[in-house]
Formats: C-alpha cells, sequence, structure tokens
C-alpha cells in the first residue's frame, strides 16, 4: 500500500470520482487547501487576540485556554462533542457501518477525522480491508509482548508493545535518510494506519495473556473490520450485539478535542518529530492515569458496591437516591457525573443508553443496566441540591463500563486499554495533520509563582 504513495498521480487519477478515491488521494487533495488556510491566519490574522490569559489558568491546569490547534473535533461545553461539525447523531446517521451491523465502525470515524469528509460504503470497506491486511503483529513483538510477567499492569503492556512498534516506523526511517519537511506527512499517515491496523492484535494479546493464557489466539480475518477483529481475537467473536457495542464505543471514544491529557500527549511528543508509535506510548502512559481513563472502571465498582448494599427488591429511584446521598456525606464524588468541559449531558451517554435499548431482550433485563439508567434518572436532582457540582449530568463513564461488565468483559483493568485503542483515531489524526501543516514544537513560556506575583502587581 505505501508504494502508492510515492507514486505520482496522473490525469486520470485526478479526474476519478470522489466516490472511489482512495484515503491517501482524499489527503493529498485537502493536505494543500488546509495549508493555504494556516498560511492565510498566520499572515492575515497573527496579531488578533482571541482570549486573556489569567492566573487561574496557569496554576489550573491550563483549563480553558485556546492555546492549540487540533482540526478533527471541537468540544462545545453545551452542545458536547462535534466531529468536523458533525454531531454523534449526524455521525450515527451518516458514518457506514459494517455489512450486517447498523452502528458506526471505526474506519468510517477514521476517515472523517483524517479527512472532514464522509466516506462511501465501497470506501470504509477498502480502508477496512487494508487495515486487517496490516493488522497482524511482527512476531519479535509477540514474543517481546508474551514475555511480560502476567503482573504487570495490561496499559504498562499495551505502551510498552505500542513503543516498541518504533522499529518499524516508516516515517523514522525516512527522517534519517532525508526527505522534505512538506512530505513528513505522508509516512506519518502510514506509520497511523499501520498502528491503528495493530492496536487490536496487540491489545487482545495482552488480554489473553494476563487473563486467558490457556486460550489460543485466532489470526487477523481479512474480511472483518477493525472492531469486528478486535471482538473475535478478544473470544467474543460470537456475541453480535456486544461487537456492535464496541464498534459504536470506539467510534465514539476516538476523539474528544486536543485538551485531554492522552491526546494533548500525543501532538507534544510528536512536534519534538517524535514517530507516531512513540507519540502514542506517551498518550497511552496519561490515558493510564486514575483522573483521565480510569472512570468508568471507578463507576462500576461504585454501582456494583451500590447493588451489593440494595438488595434487588429494593433497587428504586428513592433507594438509590439514598445511596447517592450517603456517598456524598461520606465527603466522596459520584463517579460519573460532571464533565471538565461540558455543562450539559453527554451525548456520548445518550448514544449508549440509545444503543440498550435497541436490545431490550438483552440489556433491558439487566441489572447493572437498569440501575445506570435509574441513577441517571435521579442523580441530577440530588447533586444540583448538593450544590458542589457544576455539571450535574452523566457522562460516557457513567454507562459505558457497566454495559462491559453486562456482555461478560469483567476485568476492570483492561478497560483502559479499550479506551486506548480508540482514542488513536484522532492522536493519530492529528499527528498527521501536524506534519502536514508543519507545526512547529510546542514550547509554551512558564513562570514561576514570584514572576506570577510581579506581574499582577506591576
Amino acid at each position: 500500500m505505501f508504494t502508492r504513495i510515492a507514486r505520482p498521480y496522473g490525469k486520470l487519477a485526478g479526474r476519478r470520482l470522489a466516490s472511489t478515491k482512495s484515503l491517501r488521494e482524499t489527503l493529498k487533495e485537502i493536505v494543500p487547501l488546509k495549508r493555504h488556510q494556516l498560511q492565510a491566519l498566520k499572515e492575515e490574522h497573527s496579531s488578533k487576540v482571541i482570549g486573556d490569559v489569567k492566573v487561574e489558568n496557569v496554576i489550573g491546569g491550563m483549563r480553558g485556554l485556546k492555546a492549540m490547534l487540533w482540526e478533527a473535533s471541537v468540544l462545545d461545553p453545551n452542545e458536547g462533542i462535534r466531529f468536523h461539525g458533525l454531531s454523534i447523531p449526524d455521525c450515527q446517521r451518516l458514518l457506514p457501518p459494517a455489512p450486517g451491523g447498523s452502528e458506526i465502525i471505526a474506519e468510517s470515524m477514521l476517515w472523517l477525522l483524517l479527512t472532514g469528509k464522509i466516506p462511501t460504503p465501497e470506501q470504509t470497506r477498502d480502508l477496512s480491508r487494508e487495515l486487517a491486511e496490516k493488522g497482524a503483529l511482527p512476531k519479535e513483538i509477540e514474543k517481546l509482548i508474551d514475555a511480560f510477567p502476567r503482573t504487570l499492569h495490561p496499559m504498562t503492556q499495551l505502551s510498552m508493545g505500542v513503543a516498541a512498534l518504533n522499529s518499524t516506523s516508516e516515517f523514522a526511517a525516512a527522517y534519517e535518510r532525508g526527505i522534505k519537511k512538506s512530505e513528513y506527512w505522508t509516512y506519518a499517515l502510514e506509520d497511523s494506519l499501520s498502528l491503528i491496523a495493530m492496536l487490536p492484535a496487540l491489545a487482545a494479546r495482552i488480554y489473553r495473556n494476563v487473563y486467558h493464557p490457556e486460550k489460543k489466539l485466532v489470526d487477523v480475518n481479512k474480511d472483518l473490520d477493525l472492531v469486528g477483529n478486535y471482538t473475535n481475537m478478544l473470544g467474543f467473536g460470537d456475541n453480535h450485539s456486544l461487537t456492535e457495542y464496541l464498534r459504536l464505543y470506539i467510534a465514539l471514544h476516538g476523539d474528544h478535542e486536543g485538551g485531554n491529557v492522552s491526546a494533548h500527549a500525543a501532538h507534544l511528543v510528536g512536534s519534538a518529530l517524535s514517530d507516531p508509535y512513540l507519540s502514542y506510548s506517551a498518550a497511552l502512559l496519561g490515558l493510564a492515569g486514575p483522573l483521565h481513563g480510569l472512570a468508568n472502571q471507578e463507576v462500576l465498582r461504585w454501582q456494583l458496591a451500590m447493588q451489593s448494599s440494595l438488595a434487588s427488591s429494593s433497587i428504586t429511584p428513592a433507594s438509590i437516591t439514598e445511596y447517592l446521598w450517603s456517598t456524598l456525606n461520606a465527603g466522596q464524588v459520584v463517579p460519573g457525573y460532571g464533565h471538565g468541559v461540558l455543562r450539559s449531558p453527554d451525548p456520548r451517554f445518550v448514544a449508549l443508553q440509545q444503543f440498550c435499548d435497541k436490545y431490550p431482550e438483552e440489556l433491558g433485563e439487566s441489572e447493572i443496566v437498569r440501575m445506570v439508567r435509574m441513577t441517571a434518572e435521579v442523580a441530577p436532582g440530588v447533586l444540583r441540591e448538593h450544590g458542589k457540582t457544576k455539571n450535574p449530568y452523566p457522562n460516557v463513564d457513567a454507562t459505558s463500563g457497566c454495559i462491559l461488565y453486562h456482555y461478560g468483559l469483567r476485568e476492570f483493568k483492561y478497560y483502559t486499554v479499550i479506551f486506548g485503542v480508540s482514542r488513536a483515531l484522532g492522536a493519530l489524526t492529528q499527528i498527521v495533520w501536524d506534519r502536514a501543516l508543519m507545526l512547529p514544537i510546542e514550547r509554551p513560556k512558564s513562570v514561576s509563582m514570584d514572576v506570577l506575583e510581579k506581574i499582577v502587581k506591576g
């Protein structure tokens, strides 16, 4: 596949219909337009002020500062995430599903994130086939992963495996032999596609080694989409509704603007021209932090504790309200409620709840799924009355792990690995665009508290 990007496109290729163009051909047309847009912004608006920097921004984790270029998605506090202007319902309506499925798949979301365009079903299938063809791990990486002790955290293993795949980097090899800066993006794209393709096999191997070492791993199936292969390698390939759930979950988690820790880490490390493997390895280490990628585990633990505290017959909105107050009165937070940016119900939570409605015979009878629904009905009122939560509405973590638990995927420590497979879509998309736009190394100015005091006094 890589030879297609190195070969010049002739006149006939230039006249191909948009619906038949490959991902590389589509990007080759879009990159010059984006470069022109960036150049115009530099020349015409460089001195334009877009916000004020306050002391609270500097000492509060830079929250709210408009200081980072991120092309694929924008998070609005009230509307939620939009991918190139498209809401989640828009994406569910427009993006092609897998054959025989109805949910968004990773390939169609990746195409949208990279190009800003809706792929055709044919383009989506072609991308699925390419990723499947690239999906097997190198033998030396398999040996490395198999040598890890079972006690090593799955996220540590995933980050180490991704970093080790740097040995296959086309970007690193091209940079070493010397290429034009304007060509960096083509090699970053190849690495990004290869990494996305291999993540399911890497993540599934870690799952098998840590939790089910007695089981044999199946090979990548060239006829399946990315998540279809992932579910199959995890050992759940015969569960159609779980496969559909993971397709939706991974697509919706693919990008969530650039300011979150994992996305920002990939962008920051990539700005030093580290290849996509090293950059995304750093992102995974950030995602493993308790304040970022572990939230759905905390929700699930809280829900299970409530379930064990309340008899099944007494799980009612009233008893859940009482349990919520006991949590808050103990000085604890209610996990899965509130968000660092959002000030309204998370559209991803809504989409996953709507997914549950599609499978009433399975999920409608699940006690933990019913508890999630009842909690979402009463928790906002309790949190408003409590008065210490800026956003009393559920975020996506309030339900995502609980649905995995219902389907039998109950190894809590592994949940963040699934998140890591997903978030690669957006983080690697931005690395491609960072190189296409030839963005500089990230280097904000830091100040000490003494300097801050001088500034505010002066």
